[in-house]
């Protein structure tokens, strides 16, 4: 896999968390450096430790399908990707704060934690692909978690200033670029791309 496509699956993985994100600037009293750096963080360290974690379960498995690994990947991103575009039709953000005294418990560890492992699922299931695609794991989790790190950052901002308008654009994008990429593999190992 080279760094285009890796950046490409990187975009696609991300954008829940980039979906998230924008729901956070939306609901936050202020958006500021570190509240955006702290999203970007919780997110972007989830985006690569789950592929880390995929890539482990994979290689388990990795000897016993080898037959079939196009179709494993193909099938895996196929889901991950409709599933996204399902999600971007809900374009719905919550306000996590108290509009009355203004208070904002939205960035808690626990709120935090819940919304970056639900966003970076996904990403496990590209893990396992991983495990059958002879990528190198270190390289190109650090390439997913500082990819989805810097768009969450943005995603905050973009939240802050347009609302939800991003959100289900951005889902739908990440869901068309997973499916386009499992295609791709799938008729590379096929033999009808070479």
């Amino acid at each position: 896999m080279n760094l285009f496509e890796l950046f490409v699956i990187a975009i696609g993985v991300s954008m829940d968390a980039f979906a998230v994100a924008i729901c956070k600037g939306l609901s936050l009293k202020k958006v500021t450096l570190r509240n955006a750096g702290i999203v970007g963080l919780y997110f972007g360290i989830f985006q690569a430790g789950m592929p880390l974690i995929g890539y482990f379960l994979g290689i388990q498995f990795r000897d016993a399908i080898t037959s079939i690994d196009h179709w494993v990947a193909f099938i895996l991103l196929g889901i991950i990707g409709f599933t996204m575009i399902k999600e971007s039709r809900n374009s719905s953000c919550d306000v996590s704060y108290n509009k009355e005294d203004g208070t904002d418990d939205s960035l808690s560890f626990k709120k935090m934690s819940v919304l970056a492992i639900a966003t970076s699922i996904d990403a496990l299931a590209v893990g396992v692909t991983f495990a059958f695609l002879n990528v190198s794991i270190v390289p190109a989790v650090s390439f997913i978690g500082i990819v989805t790190f810097t768009l969450s950052m943005f995603a905050v901002w973009v939240g802050s200033v347009f609302g939800s308008f991003f959100k289900a654009k951005a889902e739908l994008t990440g869901g068309l670029i997973l499916i386009i990429m499992g295609v791709r593999i799938l008729l590379e190992h096929t033999g009808v791309l070479g």
